[in-house]
């Protein structure tokens, strides 16, 4: 049997960590491992594992029996029912909108047994549909005016036959003989901390408790079907790279009528091919020569709405950043700014007459008094 790990190390926490601090440690890794959002094979068992850690470093007893004597003060002290018992597990997932039947169905295979007590009472209800995940590409222009997308993805939804009950128009729908309608099947176990009680979904109605007496030809008594689906996803102003967005409802629907679950839609930008976002500020490159740093002039300069005048003073030096208010992405608090970094270009070949000028205006301006560093004086 593999050696188990410090909780603490499991929760990614240390042993200073507040009742508050481990809560959203584990509230993070639930929602992250959780068997009906993650498919991963690994992701059911890493969960049963930061259930463990989370129910023991929750209760200050259990705490504080394993700070003082680590895994031993807990597996010597308590059985396996007492681990779990006052956890606050169902408050946690309600909040994800997960069902209570993944607890029955996760707690009750560890430490190899079930418990004498359950997560849910009666007949399981109507489970909620799966999570869908798409993503979508936008444009750093689209980014800052706010824009729609239309997306085309397949989903299960509704059967349009059956309605979603899965029988046959014309024909019953009858209580499942396996479970007699609870929607749970309980296996009862001896083990050494006596009779173990492990409460498992019914597989034949899957926990619904009625079977159709003559499936749908469409879905084959599921209730639902695969449907292709338009559609239009708004991109609101100032979104950033990676930004993952829910729509609610959106995803597959429930069988049996059950809630939809949601769509995550993730957002990604394209690069620009002359600008650069930084936050809420855009920045540019522009290039000018020497006449027009000294003399000053007037440049067009591509910005996320058009082309816009920039007016470079006489006397800009390289590397200079000039300011043009309001041209980066708007916000609600207000729009950033484009930032223009000024970079005079210096020639690598001169014809002869350019050469000559310039060498006239050097002997003009002179040669520039060196600056000796503090310590040579």
């Amino acid at each position: 049997m593999a050696e188990k790990r410090d909780y603490y190390e499991v929760l990614g926490t240390d042993r200073s960590a507040s009742q508050d601090d481990i809560k959203k440690a584990f509230r993070k890794l639930a929602f992250q491992y959780h068997p009906d959002r993650n498919k991963d094979p690994e992701a059911e068992e890493k969960f049963k594992e930061i259930s463990e850690a989370y129910a023991v470093l929750s209760d200050p007893e259990k705490k504080q029996q394993y700070d003082r004597f680590g895994h031993a003060g807990i597996s010597g002290r308590y059985s396996a029912e007492d681990i779990f018992r006052g956890a606050n597990f169902r408050d946690i997932f309600t909040e994800f909108g997960f069902g209570d039947d993944i607890l029955s169905r996760i707690f009750g295979g560890i430490f190899g047994g079930g418990f004498g007590f359950n997560f849910q009472q009666g007949r399981q209800g109507p489970r909620r549909g799966a999570d869908l995940q798409t993503r979508i590409e936008g444009t750093l222009e689209q980014v800052a005016t706010g824009t729609e997308v239309e997306l085309t993805l397949n989903r299960l939804k509704k059967c349009s036959r059956c309605g979603g009950d899965g029988a046959e128009p014309g024909t019953n729908i009858a209580t499942c003989p396996t479970c007699n309608g609870t929607g749970r099947v309980e296996r009862r176990t001896q083990s050494l901390f006596g009779q173990m009680i492990r409460v498992t979904t019914c597989e034949r109605c899957n926990g619904l408790g009625k079977i159709p007496d003559v499936p749908c030809q469409v879905c084959r008594g599921q209730g639902l079907e695969d449907r292709k689906a338009q559609l239009s996803v708004k991109v609101p102003q100032g979104i950033e790279d990676g930004t993952q967005m829910i729509l609610r409802g959106q995803g597959e629907d429930g069988p049996r009528g059950g809630p939809p679950g949601d769509l995550y839609v993730n957002v990604r930008v394209k690069p620009h091919p002359f600008l650069i976002r930084r936050g809420n500020d855009i920045i540019y490159e522009a290039e000018i020569n020497f006449p027009q740093a000294a003399l000053g002039t007037s440049i067009n300069v591509p910005t996320l709405f058009g082309e816009k005048p920039l007016k470079i003073p006489s006397g800009t030096q390289a590397g200079e950043i000039l300011r043009m208010r309001g041209d980066g992405i708007p916000t609600r608090f207000g729009k950033g700014d484009q930032l223009v970094h000024v970079n005079v270009v210096v020639p690598k070949k001169l014809k002869r007459r350019q050469r000559e000028l310039i060498e006239e205006l050097g002997k003009e301006l002179g040669g520039s008094p060196q600056k000796r560093a503090w310590w040579w004086r």
